[in-house]
């Protein structure tokens, strides 16, 4: 490829890397497969984790706004929609600024997230550090923007600093943690700072000054970047991802090099099982890619994991519209069978509690895990996949398919059809004793649904357990 048509990829590339705050993905073509037996090796145990619980938390959540986004005059006609007390965007920005200084979350629960959690089949959690406003929910030395900062209110409290408290509930309750860090920081001078002065005009995603024509101030920022993931990941007990956000944030094209297999591999040297999530840049540190807001429409061969919310937003939103219980099994159910993992967003609210609504659904997608979660974790794929009402795993001898109804109206038949040709030993139900009765047909089986199983509400899906001879 010459080097024209290797620009030219590289700037579509860019572009594609963002639309209205949404990241795009890293194709599996582009994937650089660890060389690191370590990092193989925990790379099969991310695949057998399949859900996530994903918490973008910060003093944004006070007025219900997207999070960090309406900060960026690039992004203003999308993400200022819900900002209707202040038409003046220079004045709204030292405002959200200021939100540190009455973030006070008194009733912050971390034992009670975490048990929630684990009660309902979650393993292993995404938490925000740090989003691109540079505000930082740890005890930071780098920078008074934090939560422990004098400034904020929550400072005093018991549980000021809040990534150590909530990582150290999860590792309590066995889940495993991922540090979500923006590698951008609005909030800094040393990334955003025109003229080399303090400013919040003409405000974008990347920094306000060419890094190449101030090499000392990019270098000042790279410095405090690696401080900061430096303590993240040698004083707050074992992290098992870098979770990291601002892919736009890269050497190629942007010229923003933060140097992160440095700051990486320091980390490994004390934790060598860390696995950095790279998001967008490709190469050896995005470990495994990671889908926003949707699903890929194929099956894929490499580690990924879907990032979508269970409201309308990542970030807290006053009276949210919470997905159906039966439209987040299903999202699980085609990740999950197109070989991926879900981060299932939950946003907790101003006060440190999460909303009634996310609580509610979290429970009903727990007692659906407990009868079916065997068809869910541990699992592989297995042809053919997701077909738009059945999907297909595989686990030693068995495969899983999870037959989906619509909604409670669906008719539930006596008899289902299942695409799938292997020499069979017997199907079974989950949650139900016995064996079926099927009967091979040209291009699958019909398996018969016993009586208890049938029903004028039809469940959220049917899971069959299908042993190979």
């Amino acid at each position: 490829m010459s080097d024209q048509m290797l620009d030219h990829l590289q700037e579509e590339t860019e572009e594609q890397v963002l639309h209205e705050g949404v990241h795009n993905f890293s194709s599996e073509r582009e994937y650089v497969r660890p060389s690191n037996p370590t990092t193989l090796e925990r790379l099969e145990w991310f695949k057998d984790q399949k859900l996530a619980l994903m918490m973008h938390w910060g003093p944004y959540s006070q007025i219900g706004v997207v999070e960090s986004w309406a900060l960026s005059d690039e992004d203003q006609d999308w993400s200022r929609e819900g900002i209707d007390w202040e038409t003046d965007g220079e004045a709204f920005k030292r405002q959200y600024f200021d939100l540190n200084k009455t973030f006070n979350p008194i009733r912050f629960q971390p034992e009670e997230w975490a048990e929630l959690a684990e009660e309902n089949g979650f393993k292993y959690l995404i938490f925000t550090t740090k989003h691109h406003d540079g505000f930082c929910m740890w005890d930071t030395k780098t920078t008074e923007y934090r939560i422990t900062g004098e400034q904020t209110p929550f400072h005093t409290h018991k549980y000021a600093d809040v990534c150590r408290h909530v990582f150290d509930a999860f590792r309590a309750k066995g889940l495993a943690i991922a540090a979500y860090f923006s590698k951008a920081d609005w909030h800094t001078p040393y990334y955003w700072a025109p003229d080399m002065e303090r400013s919040l005009t003409n405000t974008r995603r990347g920094p306000t000054y060419d890094p190449q024509q101030h090499p000392e101030l990019w270098n000042k920022f790279v410095n405090f970047t690696h401080e900061q993931i430096t303590e993240l990941l040698t004083e707050y007990g074992r992290i098992d991802v870098l979770w990291l956000d601002a892919g736009w944030v890269r050497p190629l094209r942007s010229g923003q090099d933060i140097r992160l297999g440095e700051v990486v591999e320091k980390a490994r040297e004390h934790q060598p099982w860390l696995l950095s999530a790279d998001r967008t840049v490709g190469g050896p540190y995005e470990n495994y890619v990671t889908p926003e807001q949707t699903i890929p429409s194929e099956a894929m061969n490499i580690p990924w994991e879907s990032n979508i919310t269970m409201g309308t937003s990542f970030s807290f939103r006053y009276e949210d519209n919470y997905k159906p219980t039966r439209q987040i099994v299903r999202i699980l159910l085609e990740v999950v069978a197109k070989g991926g993992n879900l981060a299932l967003n939950v946003a907790p609210q101003p006060d440190g509690r999460l909303p009634a609504g996310a609580i509610k659904r979290m429970k009903e997608l727990g007692a659906w895990l407990q009868v079916n979660g065997e068809a869910i974790y541990g699992t592989r794929i297995c042809a053919p996949y997701f077909t738009g009402s059945q999907a297909f795993t595989q686990k030693g001898d068995a495969v899983y398919c999870s037959c989906l109804y619509p909604s409670a109206d669906s008719e539930v038949s006596e008899t289902i059809f299942i695409p799938f040709n292997d020499s069979l030993e017997s199907v079974e139900l989950i949650g139900m004793e016995g064996k079926l009765s099927w009967t091979r047909e040209a291009d699958g089986i019909t398996v018969q649904l016993p009586a208890a199983a049938i029903s004028e509400n039809a469940p959220i899906a049917h899971v069959f357990r299908l042993l190979r001879k």
